[in-house]
């Protein structure tokens, strides 16, 4: 297998820690034990020969499948500590999970946890087919299957790059942003709705300069100086330290959901992993 996943006889020596001469001399006694020719010279190299290549892929057959037994293994040895299966949408996927899996761990450091950044779309359909134990996402499934507990975040801030003239006020409304370049969610977005139905309260519209489907490019825009925006601050700590954020009224309300099956296998680490994300959630991480 050495010789003919390197090239060379001097590479598969040195992958298996062997002198040449001596790689070389475990190629003949396989050939003659076999009583098959498994390679042949051509320019000074050592080329697999049909029956070779034949060889070569069962054998890899056979260590793939010792491969996947020994993954088995060690997925059995995780079960008998827990095993969890999160799905989180990519708004909360970096910095706010992170938070909560730190405190998940403190509590239960030999559990093994898989976190998973999908669309809350295909993490509902995950949590319907079980594939997922728990998954943090923008709205509910009515399901006599699945469990639904909604997630109570702080009200929508204002987003300012660094230095914005704007910093200085205490909190900022739609007046105060009116003629700032904007940076908005898609017009499909809950958050775009919110915030475009809290101008309108002041007979006003955002001077939108850039749209962005995700909260996380948002972000990273408002950081670089392109504009500033209204969004919920759980979504913007991954650029904490590079903006600023302000209270915004009219107060937006925002929340996420937790969904999971019914009767979820681990139920009490699910349980244990959903109080984490309450309690995340009423503290982000972002400067002031």
């Amino acid at each position: 297998m050495a010789v003919v996943e390197s090239g060379t006889v001097s590479r598969a020596a040195e992958l298996l820690r062997i002198s040449q001469p001596a790689a070389s001399k475990l190629i003949q006694d396989l050939e003659a034990d076999t009583g098959l020719q498994l390679f042949e010279r051509e320019s000074g190299r050592l080329v697999p020969t049909g029956r070779g290549m034949r060889l070569y892929e069962e054998v890899e057959r056979i260590f793939g499948g010792v491969r996947q037994l020994a993954r088995a293994v060690d997925a059995i040895r995780r079960e008998e500590h827990g095993h969890l299966l999160i799905g989180a949408m990519p708004a909360l996927s970096g910095p706010f999970i992170t938070r909560v899996v730190a405190g998940f761990k403190e509590r239960h450091r030999d559990v093994f946890v898989s976190i998973e950044a999908r669309s809350s779309q295909f993490l509902t359909e995950a949590v319907l087919l079980r594939r997922v134990d728990l998954a943090l996402v923008i709205s509910g499934l009515e399901h006599s299957s699945v469990q639904v507990e909604r997630v109570k975040c702080p009200p929508a801030v204002v987003a300012l790059p660094q230095g914005h003239r704007l910093s200085d006020l205490s909190e900022l409304s739609p007046i105060d942003l009116k003629d700032e370049p904007f940076i908005a969610f898609a017009p499909t977005g809950t958050m775009r709705s919110k915030v475009d139905a809290a101008f309108e309260r002041f007979g006003l519209r955002p001077n939108i300069a850039i749209e962005a489907t995700t909260a996380p490019n948002v972000a990273e825009l408002v950081a670089a100086g392109l504009g500033v925006t209204v969004a919920d601050p759980l979504a913007l700590e991954h650029v904490a330290g590079r903006i600023i954020s302000r209270p915004f009224t009219p107060v937006i309300d925002f929340e996420y959901v937790l969904i999971c099956p019914i009767r979820a296998r681990n139920s009490d680490l699910v349980a244990d992993f959903a109080a984490e994300v309450h309690a995340a959630a009423k503290t982000p991480k972002l400067t002031a």
